[in-house]
């Protein structure tokens, strides 16, 4: 399979009032991204509030993205439990639907022996055998992968990437150099350009559904080798997730696509929804750094 490349939108979740998933916001999220020119979306992620999702949930948005993108770009489906039964029967039906790859974070909240979370790896793969990407997110799942522990996946060839939502750009850099024909996705939005620069491919993230078009531009800028202006394009970002981060991520992201036009509703509990105070300040960030 050739090395993806670009921007891939992490899809969040639109929810009316009932906390229902509300699949005509999600058709116009996905239209309104592929208009900016994303390379993909990765679906079902951290940032789709998977992990408050049934699968059948979980499928059913799988299959409202696809039909919505019909073709024009790619797609990584988000297989990821902690049940090795039920990532299994997510990435048999992520094959049946026709994604590009499926990803998985590592198993987490047992302590699992790394032999174990490999074994959850090659269960998945020997079952549905869809190229898989590697979820290497130690912050959220305590589970940080080695040089080696990924080598021991990327010396089969149905491993084709890595989804590094790390700091640790050593890491990225070391296993570009020795894995050159796999992909490699920045994860941390505000160190995009950084993880270019230890060799990354691209990136998955979250901060993307609002703002593609500044990620796209940057990854254009560091390629025609014009760092300062895409230093000063990864600043402005920098500042609008700075003012997420402060009244939250995942309100913060719903809250602003609201802004924009669409009825996307709040994230489903224990997720809080932002006071109109914060609302504003979000906007004006937003406004400065646009």
């Amino acid at each position: 399979m050739e090395k993806m490349h670009g921007i891939f939108p992490a899809l969040l979740t639109p929810f009316d009032q009932a906390g229902r998933i509300r699949k005509d916001v999600l058709r116009e999220l996905v239209e309104f991204n592929i208009k900016k020119g994303v390379t993909g979306f990765y679906v079902c992620g951290s940032t789709a509030e998977s992990f408050f999702l049934s699968a059948d949930d979980r499928k059913a948005i799988l299959e409202t993205v696809a039909d919505q993108a019909a073709g024009r770009c790619r797609l990584i489906a988000h297989i990821g439990h902690i049940d090795t039964l039920t990532a299994v029967d997510l990435a048999l039906h992520a094959k049946s639907v026709g994604v590009d790859a499926i990803s998985s974070v590592s198993p987490f909240y047992y302590n699992f022996s790394f032999d174990e979370i490999r074994q959850y790896y090659f269960d998945i793969e020997d079952a549905a055998d869809v190229p898989m990407i590697i979820y290497n997110f130690p912050a959220f799942s305590k589970v940080n992968l080695t040089e080696d522990n990924i080598a021991s996946f990327f010396d089969d060839d149905r491993f084709i990437a890595l989804k590094n939502t790390s700091s640790d750009f050593f890491l990225l850099e070391r296993l570009a150099h020795r894995y050159p024909g796999k992909t490699y996705f920045n994860g941390y939005d505000e160190m995009f350009l950084s993880g270019l620069a230890a060799g990354a491919d691209g990136a998955i993230g979250s901060t993307f559904n609002v703002m593609a078009e500044k990620f796209i531009r940057i990854q254009k800028l560091f390629e025609e080798n014009r760092m300062a202006e895409a230093q000063e394009e990864q600043r402005k970002a920098n500042n609008i997730i700075a003012a997420m981060c402060r009244v939250g991520v995942m309100a913060a992201e719903k809250a602003l696509l609201c802004s924009m036009g669409f009825d996307f509703g709040i994230a489903r509990r224990p997720f809080r929804a932002l006071s109109e105070e914060e609302i504003k300040y979000l906007e004006e960030v937003w406004r400065t750094n646009s």
